[in-house]
């Protein structure tokens, strides 16, 4: 008996292929259940998000009867192999571990995946598809990406372009990002994206403005936002706190004349503008000004790129908390697992005797994980 994590990431697999093998939310324990039944899987975990459809269980399958499993998921017919990866025992813990604190993550320490793991897991213990191996082996989980999180600033600073735009409106003042209005000049995707980010953020003070006033209406109405006709837009920025420019305009829609008198209107209050177009929407001049702050999507990915550094800097520390758990797991698991073989079988009740023999699939699993860890993790903690 082993444990396994098996699946396909954005590392590994388009997203096409990645969709195709998806289930929905609601069909995650009944797929897990066909799983199980047909994998013989003694205990098993779905994951499905956006970057990663994964399977965690415990086998005594060879590694082509896992990634078989994922046939039963997809879709449409087609070669699966050469995109699916498979780790097993020790492997397959760090794994687990790995992914539930952000690190294999496309946005490095990213928290969201903590809270999917967590309803992918308890989605599986509710529907009685986990036993103790997963069940210890995902609750260590969460503990590691809760001290990961405590002890390291992996999910600190900014390390995308949407987040270190974030970073810009929280700087300007004390206030939450609910009591701050921000004007948007545009309404295409990149505008609406915009927006979308920044209500989900808690931000629920907007002006829209656009060239098309049908089109600011629409998305102002679907956001619960207010609607500015575009030749109105000067007028309406003496009162917000942040423009953000995002349309595909290719012509100067801010230059340096009109933000001068909107800042004398505003009584030189501090205005930040943001322009994510490409090309720029807001003459650079603009900057120079008095009270006003203009960055634009170069600044932004700068911003960005040093976020990312900054987390990276802190990987080792995570390794190290990871590979502490995993040490500490399977001593602790190993310590049952002699305990367990150390009962005399022989003088043993008929219900102590039923007992051991239910709990030696669990200790087949935990012998191997521990077996493996002192031969390949251990010597590295004594060598020079």
């Amino acid at each position: 008996m082993k444990f396994f994590a098996a699946g396909l990431s954005h590392k590994t697999a388009p997203i096409e292929l990645r969709e195709q093998l998806a289930p929905k939310h609601s069909e995650l324990a009944d797929r897990a259940r066909i799983l199980k039944s047909r994998g013989q899987l003694n205990e098993i975990v779905l994951l499905s998000t956006c970057n990663r459809v994964e399977i965690y269980g415990t086998t005594r399958g060879a590694e082509s009867d896992i990634k078989s499993l994922f046939k039963l998921l997809s879709s449409k017919p087609g070669e699966l192999d050469a995109y699916i990866y498979v780790h097993e025992n020790v492997d397959a813990v760090r794994h687990l571990l790995r992914v539930t604190a952000g690190l294999d993550s496309m946005v490095l320490g990213e928290t969201e995946i903590t809270g999917q793991i967590k309803n992918a897991y308890e989605i599986a213990r509710a529907a009685g598809l986990t036993g103790r191996v997963l069940n210890r082996l995902f609750q260590r989980a969460f503990q590691t990406a809760k001290e990961i999180r405590t002890r390291t600033g992996i999910g600190c600073g900014t390390v995308s372009i949407k987040s270190a735009a974030l970073d810009l409106v929280r700087r300007i003042s004390e206030e939450e990002l609910s009591h701050r209005s921000i004007m948007v000049i545009g309404a295409g995707q990149m505008a609406e994206s915009c927006i979308r980010f920044l209500i989900k953020k808690g931000s629920s003070s907007m002006l829209i403005s656009n060239r098309s006033f049908d089109r600011a209406f629409d998305l102002a109405i679907l956001y619960g936002a207010k609607a500015v006709c575009f030749g109105d837009c000067l007028f309406g920025m003496r009162d917000v706190d942040v423009v953000i420019a995002a349309t595909s305009s290719p012509e100067t829609l801010l230059n340096r004349a009109d933000v001068e008198n909107v800042m004398k209107a505003r009584g030189q209050r501090p205005l930040l503008f943001i322009d994510l177009s490409v090309p720029r929407n807001i003459e650079a001049a603009v900057g120079d000004l008095d009270g006003v702050s203009l960055y634009n999507i170069d600044n932004l990915e700068s911003l960005a790129r040093a976020g990312l550094r900054n987390r990276e800097r802190e990987l080792a520390t995570c390794h190290r908390i990871i590979d502490a758990h995993v040490q500490a797991l399977v001593e602790k698991l190993d310590s049952e697992s002699e305990r367990i073989h150390s009962l005399d079988r022989v003088h043993a009740s008929s219900l102590a005797s039923h007992h051991i023999a239910e709990q030696e699939e669990t200790t087949c699993c935990v012998v191997n994980v521990a077996r493996e860890f002192k031969h390949t993790v251990l010597p590295s903690y004594t060598e020079p």
